[in-house]
């Protein structure tokens, strides 16, 4: 009679559920904001994830964050250079596939079913613009969909339908979690200070004329010369305006901000961590030391909400 009480007690426990926002390159903060929660003893029954979020969400609950906290702090730009597969004909700048290399070799193959939690990689339909959750199927697949960014990577093709990086329609999917019966839902944001302080200092950047040297790019000795000239071209401004990559950068900046303040303002959590990453580059990806510090910190300033949220729980 005692274990079908506990039983029955266990079932009616409030679920609780956690949302990690896209942000690209700003998605390390969440390595370090799961990490604090984890030491706090808050645990998600449900986990959702869109683009870098469904990236560190996986590889949370597959048990190897430790191996992409590893990769992360190690990137510097020599390395992220070799990481650039260049395709000039294909559907994206970059392939892709160096990536997916480094991502299998890191990352199990593993099923999302057999994860111990619930888990959902939100990603965009190509065609429809429908969004999509990946609940079923590899887990590595799902996650590759759900970070291919339209432009950068090529979309990726599961299930008969070509998906594209869910940012561009859930940017904080507080309402997956929802949905999958989360009755208190901790939301993770990355593009809260996104149009703050840091707006000036991006004004002044793209306001600056190039640096046609290319210095920079020349003592990089990972990547070919392909890569090399590509990133200069993307990137560097020339005499009248920002390079096309940073334009398109700092447009799905733009898109992330407007959509998240849109999709929280019918469907906010019960606790939103804001890390304070606007000051850094979506393309920063070797910044990775003080995102990750920036995500625990974050949590910590949350602390009295979490508390009188996980008091609900109880």
């Amino acid at each position: 009679m005692s274990d079908d009480n506990e039983q029955s007690n266990e079932q009616r426990k409030p679920l609780l559920g956690l949302a990690l926002g896209g942000g690209v390159a700003r998605g390390w903060a969440h390595i370090g904001a799961v990490q604090r929660l984890e030491e706090l003893g808050i645990k998600p029954d449900i986990v959702a994830g869109t683009s870098v979020g469904a990236l560190v969400g996986g590889f949370w609950l597959a048990g190897n964050l430790d191996a992409l906290e590893a990769w992360a702090r190690n990137l510097n730009k020599t390395r992220m250079l070799s990481y650039f597969d260049v395709v000039l004909n294909g559907s994206g700048l970059m392939g892709g596939k160096r990536l997916e290399k480094i991502l299998t070799k890191t990352l199990p193959q593993t099923n999302i079913e057999d994860l111990d939690k619930e888990f959902v990689a939100v990603t965009a339909e190509l065609a429809t613009g429908h969004e999509v959750w990946l609940r079923k199927g590899d887990l590595g697949q799902a996650i590759q969909a759900a970070y291919a960014l339209p432009g950068v990577f090529p979309p990726r093709a599961l299930d008969g339908r070509w998906l594209i990086d869910g940012a561009l329609v859930n940017p904080l999917p507080v309402s997956a979690c929802r949905a999958l019966g989360a009755r208190m839902t901790i939301a993770i944001g990355l593009h809260a200070d996104a149009f703050g302080q840091s707006a000036a200092k991006r004004r002044e950047k793209y306001e600056r004329l190039p640096d046609t040297s290319g210095a920079e790019l020349e003592a990089a000795d990972g990547g070919g010369i392909a890569e090399k000239l590509m990133m200069r071209r993307l990137f560097h401004a020339n005499e009248t305006a920002p390079g096309v990559g940073t334009v398109m950068m700092a447009a799905f900046n733009i898109l992330m901000d407007r959509a998240t303040r849109a999709r929280l303002a019918g469907e906010p959590p019960d606790v939103q961590i804001t890390p304070q990453t606007g000051h850094i580059g979506l393309l920063d990806f070797d910044k990775a030391d003080e995102l990750i510090a920036l995500g625990r910190e974050s949590v910590d300033y949350a602390m009295p909400r979490l508390d009188k949220t996980m008091e609900l729980l109880l």
